[in-house]
Order: C-alpha cells, then sequence, then structure tokens
C-alpha cells in the first residue's frame, strides 16, 4: 500500500498564512516603530499556494530590495515548511512609516 492510499495530509489556508506572515517578518527583520506586523492571505489549490502579504516599511529605504527579500524568504518557507509549490507572492506596501511622523503622532497625544 502507497503512502497516498492510506490517507492524505490537508494544511489549511490561515496556516500557510501565518508561515507567510512570519517569513515576511524573517526577511524585513524589524517592524517601524508604530507599525503593523506582516500579515498574509493565501489561497491553497492542489498543493500549489498563492501569496500576498501586506508590509509596512519605513522611510527612506529600498522598497524594491525589501519586496524582493520577502517575496524570496515567503516562497522559499511555504515551499520547504508546506510542502507546496509558490508561483506567486504579492508584497502589497501599505504604509511607510518615518521618524518625524512617530515622534509628531506622539506628540498629538498629549
Amino acid at each position: 500500500m502507497t503512502a497516498a492510499d492510506r490517507g492524505a495530509t490537508t494544511i489549511a489556508d490561515r496556516v500557510v498564512a501565518k508561515i507567510a506572515a512570519r517569513a515576511a517578518r524573517e526577511a524585513l527583520g524589524s517592524v517601524p516603530e508604530d507599525g503593523r506586523p506582516p500579515h498574509a492571505t493565501v489561497t491553497v489549490h492542489h498543493g500549489t499556494a498563492r501569496v500576498q502579504v501586506g508590509v509596512e516599511l519605513d522611510y527612506p529605504s529600498d522598497i524594491g530590495a525589501q519586496c524582493g527579500a520577502v517575496r524570496s524568504q515567503v516562497e522559499h518557507r511555504v515551499r520547504t515548511l508546506a510542502d507546496m509549490e509558490v508561483p506567486e507572492v504579492v508584497v502589497r506596501v501599505e504604509r511607510l512609516h518615518t521618524a518625524q511622523s512617530g515622534t509628531a503622532a506622539r506628540g498629538r497625544l498629549r
């Protein structure tokens, strides 16, 4: 009897999304002050995961390089940990944080 005949393993979309979000955090190294950590949504179909990751970055920064690092790390982690093909990782930069904006925001809260 082969492994396929004995049963199947299914990994929920939300589990793959958690792997993707953590991988994005690893790629970025840190979250901007007052920023949200990366989050992900995933659609899994027949062993293939399509991933969309939302990130917030410091300004100024090399947005292209950071997004490339996120795509690479997410693809690698999902492929390695969930044994899924990842033909697409869309990185959405949702917000840029400046050092002045964090200081100004805290000043307005007085």
